[in-house]
Parts: C-alpha cells; sequence; structure tokens
C-alpha cells in the first residue's frame, strides 16, 4: 500500500471516518468533500426489500450484544440483509431479521454459525401481508403479534411471487398437484427438448417457504430445479391463529395462516406441543384458535401421585377418603396452576418445524 493524492478508475483504496458503527455506512453511499460537496447522490442504487421475515434468538441469553455484533459485520457486506432488536415472553432478545428468500435465510444463519460461532434458534419464516382496516387505516404486517382483531379487518393481501419449475417431462402431473396444494395455478407450460418442461407458476409466498423445494426434490427425484420473483399481492383469507396452553394465548406459537389449512396446522402443532411439555400436577389443555374459536385440542394427562401406597389392607372408604381428598386438590390446582413451559420445548416446536 501506498499513499496517493488521488484515487482513479481501478484503484482500490480505503477512507479512515470518525465512525462509531458499522450501520453508518451503507454499499452504494456516495462519498463527497466537505469544501466541494456533491449536490447528490450518484443514481443507480436503491434499498433492497426483504420478502421473507423471521426472528433470529440466541440459545444462550448471555450471548445477545455478541451476536448482535456478528449481525453488524454481516450486514456491511450483505446489504439485502436487515434486523432489528426485539423480544419474546418464550425466547428472551434476539432479532427480528428481514431475507430475500428462505436460502438467504439459511446462509446467514450458516454464517452465523461457521464465522462467529453462535448458537442461534429462528422462529417459523413469516412474510409481508397487507392489511386494511374497517375505519380505512392500512398496515404492514409482517408480525403475527400485529395482526390486527378479525372483527377489525376489511380485507388482506398476501404476497404472490412467480415461480419458475424446470423439470422432466413425466413428471409434470405430481408437480402440477404440488402447486394445486399450495394454493398456486400453473400460467404457462413451455417445451424445453424432448426430455425437459417448464412451468410458469403463480403462488403465494407464504406457501414456497418451509418445504416447496423439498418436496419438489422428492416429487422429481432430484431433477427438478425452481427460480421465482416478486409479482405483486392479492386478496386472501388470511388469519391470526394462536395456541393457548391452559388458557393462555403463547406469543412464540401465533402465525397466519390461510383460513383452509388452518385446521390442519393447529392439529399439527398442537400434537408436537403434547410431546415436549412436561405433566403438571393437573390436566393441561392445549388449544389451537380463531379469534374466540377453538380449532384443535390435544390433552396432557395429570401426574397421579399414589396416594394409597400406605393403605395396606383394612377398610376400603378409607382409600375412598384418600382419593377423594387427592381429586380436591387437582381439581384446586386447576383452578389457580400456573403451566411453566420450558425454553428447550420452544426449542424443539420450532426445531421439528422445518
Amino acid at each position: 500500500m501506498s499513499a496517493r493524492d488521488k484515487l482513479v478508475a481501478g484503484d482500490v483504496g480505503y477512507v479512515i471516518a470518525n465512525m462509531k458503527s458499522a450501520d453508518e455506512a451503507k454499499i452504494g453511499d456516495t462519498l463527497t468533500d466537505n469544501t466541494h460537496p456533491c449536490p447528490e447522490a450518484l443514481p443507480g442504487y436503491k434499498e433492497i426489500q426483504p420478502m421473507v421475515y423471521s426472528g433470529i434468538y440466541p440459545i444462550d441469553a448471555s450471548d445477545y450484544e455478541a451476536l448482535k455484533t456478528a449481525m453488524g459485520k454481516l450486514q456491511i457486506n450483505d446489504a439485502a440483509f436487515t434486523y432489528m432488536s426485539e423480544s419474546s415472553i418464550a425466547l428472551g432478545f434476539g432479532f427480528r431479521c428481514g431475507f430475500l428468500g428462505l436460502l438467504h435465510m439459511e446462509i446467514i444463519q450458516e454464517r452465523l454459525r461457521r464465522e462467529f460461532n453462535m448458537d442461534v434458534i429462528s422462529t417459523y419464516p413469516s412474510v409481508i401481508y397487507q392489511v386494511t382496516k374497517t375505519n380505512g387505516e392500512e398496515l404492514i404486517v409482517d408480525n403475527p403479534s400485529f395482526f390486527p382483531e378479525q372483527q377489525t379487518i376489511a380485507e388482506v393481501r398476501e404476497p404472490l411471487v412467480k415461480v419458475f419449475i424446470m423439470i422432466p417431462g413425466e413428471y409434470i402431473g405430481d408437480i402440477m398437484s404440488l402447486v394445486m396444494e399450495k394454493r398456486g395455478e400453473v400460467t404457462n407450460t413451455e417445451t424445453i427438448d424432448d426430455t425437459r418442461v417448464m412451468l410458469s407458476c403463480l403462488l403465494p409466498l407464504a406457501e414456497i417457504l418451509v418445504d416447496f423445494n423439498d418436496r419438489l426434490k422428492s416429487c422429481t427425484r432430484g431433477y427438478g430445479s425452481m427460480d421465482y420473483e416478486h409479482a405483486g399481492y392479492r386478496p386472501a383469507n388470511m388469519v391470526k391463529m394462536e395456541m393457548m396452553i391452559a388458557g393462555d394465548p403463547i406469543e412464540a406459537f401465533a402465525t397466519i395462516v390461510h383460513r383452509d389449512k388452518a385446521e390442519g396446522y393447529g392439529r399439527s402443532l398442537a400434537a408436537r406441543l403434547k410431546e415436549v411439555i412436561p405433566n403438571q400436577l393437573f390436566v393441561v389443555a392445549i388449544q389451537a384458535c380463531i379469534g374466540g374459536k377453538i380449532i384443535a385440542r390435544e390433552s396432557i394427562s395429570a401426574m397421579r401421585k399414589d396416594v394409597t401406597a400406605k393403605c395396606y389392607g383394612g377398610d376400603i372408604s378409607r382409600k375412598r377418603k384418600l382419593l377423594e381428598k387427592q381429586k380436591e386438590g387437582k381439581k384446586k390446582m386447576k383452578a389457580i396452576g400456573k403451566v411453566n413451559i420450558p425454553q428447550d420445548a420452544f426449542i424443539k416446536v420450532l426445531k421439528s418445524g422445518d
């Protein structure tokens, strides 16, 4: 390296600036001289809007500051990655992160693990919904906790993507069934050569986030591939589904789903929660609900202490008295008891939801 009076095309240089944090400069910023300032920034750069949002939390709460520093460094060389602080009752302090797509999200998580040795858990990915309320107010919702009450909503619009799927010709029937299952439609079919075809489809972005690519690969034995681009918004019958445990709504498991698929998703989530929440001294109800309507339910049976173990023989009425006393205690516990959900239960459910 050598000092120069000026830089010309092809030179690589650096500027030492009095910046306190990495987020003060963005890729594409125009550098200008204070004595001869540039009247306006050079054209050609624009903010990249994220399409997928997910919460990223450190598994160990003491790693929060280290995770914040790591994300700041990642953002310097990846302008499409955005993050902001948020907190969750279940998972503690973390970040609400924006990505271009699910692949981008996986790359960021992998870089956090490999380059910065960060052990993180991510919440179920969500997309940006446009909501029009009955009073005319327009909302942008990227988090289920900000979704307004159902009776105040006039219209919900979900993001669409145009998906290009290239597959061998013999799998066209299976892929068309998959697209229809995901609430999509095939708009065009094009024959590439003797063996391959390309399908152009219109699909909701939320439907291709999690398992669409995996199922595409499974259906086509690995020969299928896909690409997608943003295609605007359209009205959809979306609802907020909450999970209630012993009557208390759990924010971490709230999600925005299509009304037709809410019941199936609620049943599967309730079944997974039943496996990971420990037994209590009373029966615990796990319920999926939309507004005030319960659409799925599982029950965790109560732990039962053998109160009659010390009764060796004797009159049966003594045993009955002990069992009745236990029954009354359980009834009281159910009225005032509270379920403590261990943090690893949240992590297990989110990981099994992959």
